[in-house]
């Protein structure tokens, strides 16, 4: 029987879930993918070139029976050709005894083919860690989709089941029929005219429909989507339907700005530039934001830029906010005993990246952090923290 892969959504509570995970040995596969065809033609050979090196791998130390059940799913998602033709820009597979993972990215990595005691989890880390993602919600009357991007695509995200996706899927039998009444006039002779009294206008229940919809869907994205994905959400709808929306939304991740616009007016490209024109500046005032909020704790020794310092404070759960230059890499060690830094040699992949090690022990340690370009860092050794005391 054929197998059929649906890939796995990546949000912080999944990644949460896999990268203490126990079960050795655990294979960690990360490869570029391509949209469209003819470039994604070589991509399941190259992920079969890849597995075959965790199988190498694996043979080291494992006796034969033992590797083939290990590699079996990955060899599985390999003649899956149907998955093959629907991936995105980035790869990533992670398999142990009983655990397997596809991730979709929208952004190339760095190819890797990994099997250790752990998950190599960095990259899936840093893509939810950047602050270029967001999401569209499109609304209207009529049809409710998502979408979910950056600066270079915008994919459609499937809704979860309890998201309504028409007001008729929505409110079904409970939608509201005009009313009306008959009654009647004498005149001289006894003659008798009905007239007709409508109680509210077609308007009026047209609105009143239409805010319970919008009600149900803000309801229904908040729990499905944008609570567990944590990214701001950008509505695209018609002026009049931004206003019904926002006056029943209590969804914190919506976004002040939106598209005043009939979304299903707009090709995909035209939607995500102008999206990605609307997103842009607020992130950038974001990450400004983000910055001079350090440089206000630094000033209030509340705050460092040194890296041992704020490996010590990460330890101790003392860091709040780390801000990580995207790019930066420093080769080494963390003790999450004591916070010493143990200089090493990047080359090897399984020599960590301190900088990402102390995203993942800042997240742990209930902080937040956030990736950021070179030129939006408050200072030049990759890494600014803010304390809690």
């Amino acid at each position: 029987m054929k197998t059929t892969h649906t890939p796995d959504p990546l949000t912080r509570a999944s990644l949460a879930e896999i990268a203490p995970f126990q079960g050795q040995p655990c294979q960690s596969l990360y490869q570029t993918t391509h949209r469209r065809h003819p470039d994604n033609q070589q991509d399941p050979i190259r992920f079969r070139h890849l597995v075959k090196a965790l199988e190498a791998s694996l043979r080291q130390q494992y006796a034969t029976d033992v590797v083939n059940a290990l590699v079996e799913p990955f060899e599985s998602l390999a003649q899956d050709h149907d998955f093959w033709n629907h991936t995105l820009d980035g790869l990533a597979v992670l398999g142990a005894p009983g655990l397997f993972r596809v991730f979709l990215l929208q952004r190339p990595v760095a190819e890797l083919a990994m099997v250790a005691d752990s998950f190599h989890t960095k990259p899936l880390r840093q893509f939810l860690q950047s602050t270029e993602r967001y999401q569209v919600l499109t609304l209207s009357l009529h049809k409710v989709q998502l979408f979910e991007g950056n600066r270079n695509a915008l994919d459609t995200v499937t809704l979860a089941a309890g998201v309504p996706q028409t007001m008729s899927a929505a409110l079904g039998d409970q939608r509201t029929e005009p009313h009306s009444t008959v009654s009647s006039y004498g005149g001289i002779g006894g003659g008798h005219m009905a007239m007709h009294h409508g109680h509210g206008g077609r308007k009026d229940e047209i609105d009143g429909d239409a805010e319970r919809f919008f009600r149900t869907v803000d309801r229904a994205v908040l729990e499905h989507h944008s609570r567990p994905s944590g990214l701001p959400l950008m509505l695209a709808a018609l002026p009049e339907h931004h206003h019904l929306f926002r006056k029943v939304s209590h969804n914190p991740f919506l976004m002040e700005s939106g598209l005043m616009v009939d979304p299903q007016g707009l090709t995909h490209d035209a939607l995500l530039q102008r999206a990605w024109d609307i997103v842009a500046p607020q992130q950038v005032a974001q990450q400004a934001a983000w910055g001079d909020a350090y440089a206000a704790a630094a000033a209030k020794g509340l705050g460092s830029e040194d890296l041992s310092d704020v490996a010590h404070a990460a330890v101790a759960g003392r860091v709040a906010t780390l801000l990580i230059e995207a790019e930066r890499q420093v080769a080494g060690r963390i003790d999450t005993s004591t916070g010493r830094i143990d200089p090493a040699e990047i080359g090897n992949p399984r020599v960590d990246d301190v900088l990402e090690d102390l995203g993942a022990l800042v997240e742990k340690m209930g902080g937040q952090v956030h990736v950021l370009p070179a030129e939006r860092m408050p200072c030049r050794t990759g890494v600014a923290a803010s304390f809690r005391h």
